[in-house]
């Protein structure tokens, strides 16, 4: 009877140490199909998490931002749920989400101060006494003659504006495309932030009259060549549109304007003030 135990306390032991060989085994296969870069960003976030450990014994303390900030990018390489030690998944979505807080904070920071009082009493003054001038004249005519350099853009947001009820002088932008919308076509940029605060570029070509998605495609580095062949692939050499709106972004160059006039398309620079087409593809 006793050798019979020895032998099955033997055979468990063998059992037990055949079943810990095959999932180290398992375990090995599968990091070994890992690319590198997920290993050395699993090491390091090991490695960060050890090191926080021992310098805890000596010095209790919290996790500082930058040691936060370099855990969270890392993880973004592989499944960091297993390799996570010292605080739980939930404190550690929430570092994740203080950061894109951080990220958005940042990028709506304020823009330029607000000019002097003076400076824009002198505006509005320009304005009433010269009403055939636009923002660009009044804006020269600064620069010129006062050294006062100021965006035309600036002009517009303190010039006084038209009286309610008084009738326009030109046709509406709304006007416009309200009676061409079945032949008028647009497009955009819509920026899309990931996961890693990488920024992409969706470009957007829609059909007015109907809302229509035409196109839609995302790169990393739009440039005018590019968007130059979105185009020729959305539309057709057949095709009935006799224009296109878009706004006033560098990469909207004249050399792209004149390859979209040979393709049959009037090109419509969306005025500085309009509604941007984003938000018709918001809706749509």
């Amino acid at each position: 009877m006793e050798l019979l135990s020895r032998i099955f306390k033997v055979l468990g032991e063998l059992a037990h140490l055949a079943r810990t060989l095959f999932t180290v085994g398992m375990h090995f296969m599968s990091l070994c199909a890992r690319s590198r870069t997920a290993l050395a960003a699993e090491n390091l976030f090991l490695r960060k998490q050890l090191a926080f450990y021992q310098e805890r014994k000596v010095i209790p303390r919290r996790f500082d931002n930058v040691t936060r900030f370099i855990l969270v990018l890392l993880s973004r390489v592989f499944a960091w749920k297993d390799a996570l030690v010292n605080v739980t998944p939930k404190t550690f979505i929430g570092w994740h989400r203080a950061g894109f807080r951080l990220f958005w904070r940042w990028k709506l920071r304020p823009g330029r101060p607000p000019i002097p009082l003076e400076l824009r009493a002198l505006i509005r003054e320009m304005s009433r006494d010269n009403p055939g001038w636009g923002e660009g004249r009044i804006a020269n005519e600064l620069l010129l003659k006062l050294g006062i350099q100021i965006s035309p853009r600036t002009v517009r947001k303190y010039t006084p504006k038209r009286p309610q009820g008084q009738p326009r002088g030109d046709q509406r932008w709304s006007t416009l495309v309200a009676n061409h919308a079945k032949v008028i076509v647009a497009c955009d940029f819509l920026t899309v932030v990931t996961a890693t605060f990488k920024c992409l570029y969706v470009f957007v070509i829609i059909e007015v009259g109907t809302r229509k998605l035409l196109h839609i495609h995302v790169t990393g580095h739009p440039t005018a060549s590019w968007t130059q062949q979105q185009l020729r692939e959305a539309i057709s050499s057949e095709h009935s549109y006799r224009f296109l709106i878009h706004d006033r972004d560098c990469i909207f160059s004249s050399q792209l304007d004149q390859s979209i006039t040979r393709m049959g398309l009037r090109v419509l620079r969306r005025l500085i003030g309009v509604p941007r087409l984003t938000a018709s593809v918001s809706v749509s």
